[in-house]
């Protein structure tokens, strides 16, 4: 190899594709290894080729050219990470950040799946308005006995029984004691 290497850098370039075909396959095994991705391993075999091409009269034999070589490809190989890894961080900049659920959004999201929302239907309204008031809108115990119109000791142990209550219907209905669906207690209603 190294005397192939001597003639490209006394001017014969033409003999620098033997040394491509000599080194081609075992750099793009070397790439797709560190890029794990073989389109990017094809690409920067490419791109080692050209910079070893533009640099070959850089080259002297005090090491192998093939380790010269490989020097070349693990370098390249780093700087295609960083650049990936650059791009990723940039993209999650420009990726619309996830927005905060207000308290209406967090209580449909809790209403509407369907079991949470079956169960919900079980309960009393007092019941629910307190479960809505609590968790959703997170008024405290002082602030939903002045609206409910109860002493605060009373809306807390009113509040731990209806969560046991639902805990209850949640996992009757897991269970299958009692398959309710929407349709079903639509029917029981009317």
């Amino acid at each position: 190899m190294e005397h192939l290497v001597a003639r490209v850098q006394s001017g014969e370039v033409e003999v620098y594709g033997q040394i491509v075909e000599a080194v081609q396959q075992p750099m793009y095994r070397y790439c797709c290894r560190l890029l794990s991705n073989p389109a990017e391993a094809e690409d920067a075999v490419q791109e080692i080729l050209v910079k070893a091409y533009q640099h070959i009269g850089q080259y002297r034999p005090l090491v192998s050219f093939s380790s010269w070589l490989y020097r070349i490809a693990y370098h390249h190989c780093l700087q295609v990470i960083r650049q990936r890894q650059r791009h990723r961080r940039l993209l999650t900049l420009l990726r619309p950040q996830k927005y905060v659920e207000s308290p209406e959004q967090r209580m449909d999201r809790y209403l509407f799946d369907e079991p949470l929302a079956v169960a919900l239907s079980r309960l009393k309204a007092e019941e629910r308005s307190l479960l809505v008031l609590r968790i959703f809108e997170e008024q405290s115990f002082a602030d939903i006995a002045v609206i409910l119109g109860k002493n605060t000791e009373a809306v807390k142990k009113r509040y731990q029984r209806t969560i046991v209550k639902l805990a209850d219907l949640l996992q009757a209905q897991r269970e299958g004691e009692e398959q309710w669906t929407s349709a079903s207690l639509l029917k029981k209603k009317g």
